[in-house]
């Protein structure tokens, strides 16, 4: 072969071949998990993370993820006894040593499915401080603690359902009798509720029912009592209540829970139940302006994601951030918007440790939580 049909065109070499710059030495090597050696047999959690560390796309996302909730769980700061006396806020380890304020959010299909006992690990051993939930995630709850939610199919079809009585979320079916057991449970509640903020308004004065009044409950009180009459271990609410973790649903009414309100209204004519939102903004708002770290585990989007991010705006942005949901961010919402759009409001610290991860959380989180919270380390 001659030299001149043994080269290459130099268009090819220069497009094709184009040599590297030296590879700089911060580069990690992209490397899995080699299932062959006795250590990958039957992997813990952790281990299995780690092994996903180098792996790429959403593995490495979620190795990362790991990291800063470790990080968020484990930070300490001063002990009580050294901070001056108007600076010892936020939270604190039983050492009396500062830790971070943990806001955790879900939307309410992850209480409607298996994920829903993870979200009580949580609340139940005090590794969150705060949770924002939709009216869903508050009424799903209380209803499994009723009623059964059972596994169906993506593909049944919604005439069928709505003829036999069922409601479909995702692969989940929701009988409507475990609404009209809910309806039960609740009506006596509100009834007693509304009886006493009566009896309370009468004593203080009928113009101590407006907002801000003790004869007002907020979201998160209506929510606390509703966690205290459930007593039911299986509750996220129950736990939130017995540990002191308030609960905040900015949008109570969008949901069954809203609808037995709504009926109370009739029942209860010409008195009303009332309930103040503001009392619930200056709770959370304060929580976050107090706080000595501020982290965020959102799951889902919407609403409470927004919600939390907003309270963490009030003391200039959260320290660390876990995003976990499969929005996507070309049309603008919020709702799949990655952490670094939160930082140009002032909702995420410039310098926090934040990720999204691009998942479905009831995939990911149970073995998230397997590999930080529920370690043992």
């Amino acid at each position: 072969m001659s030299k001149q049909n043994s080269e290459l065109p130099e268009i090819l070499s220069d497009a094709v071949l184009k040599a590297s710059v030296p590879v700089p030495d911060s580069f990690v090597e992209v490397k899995g998990i080699d299932y062959s050696k006795p250590e990958a047999t039957n992997m813990r959690a952790v281990d299995l993370i780690n092994g996903m560390k180098t792996m790429g796309f959403q593995a490495s996302s979620v190795a990362k993820g790991c990291e800063i909730i470790d990080e968020m769980r484990k930070w300490r700061g001063k002990h009580k006894d050294e901070l001056e006396e108007h600076k010892q806020t936020g939270e604190f380890d039983e050492e009396g040593y500062q830790r971070t304020t943990v806001f955790m959010g879900y939307t309410s299909n992850l209480i409607s499915s298996g994920l829903r006992d993870t979200l009580r690990f949580l609340v139940q051993n005090k590794h969150v401080s705060a949770i924002v939930a939709t009216a869903g995630g508050i009424e799903e709850d209380l209803i499994k603690c009723l009623a059964p939610t059972y596994m169906g199919e993506f593909s049944l079809q919604g005439k069928k359902l709505r003829d036999e009585g069922m409601n479909r979320i995702g692969n989940l079916l929701v009988p409507n009798d475990n609404y009209c057991k809910f309806e039960e449970w609740i009506v006596p509640i509100l009834d007693t509720l509304l009886e006493e903020q009566t009896q309370a308004a009468t004593k203080l004065g009928a113009e101590c029912l407006d907002a801000g009044s003790p004869a007002v409950l907020s979201p998160s009180d209506l929510i606390r009592r509703l966690g205290k009459e459930i007593n039911d271990e299986s509750s996220v609410l129950y736990w939130a209540y017995k540990n002191d973790i308030p609960v905040f649903c900015p949008a109570i009414t969008d949901g069954s829970i809203g609808d037995m309100l709504f009926f109370h209204t009739f029942k209860a004519s010409p008195q009303q139940l009332r309930l103040d939102i503001v009392a619930d903004i200056r709770k959370i708002n304060s929580m976050s302006m107090a706080a000595s770290r501020a982290g965020m585990i959102l799951l889902g989007g919407g609403l409470i994601k927004h919600h939390i991010c907003n309270a963490c705006l009030m003391r200039n942005g959260a320290d660390y951030a876990v995003f976990i949901n499969t929005g996507q961010e070309f049309d603008g919402s919020d709702a799949g918007a990655r952490p670094d759009e939160a930082v140009s409001w002032g909702k995420i610290k410039a310098e926090a440790h934040s990720t999204k991860i691009y998942c479905d959380a009831t995939v990911v989180f149970p073995l998230i939580v397997a590999a930080t919270f529920a370690s043992g380390k």
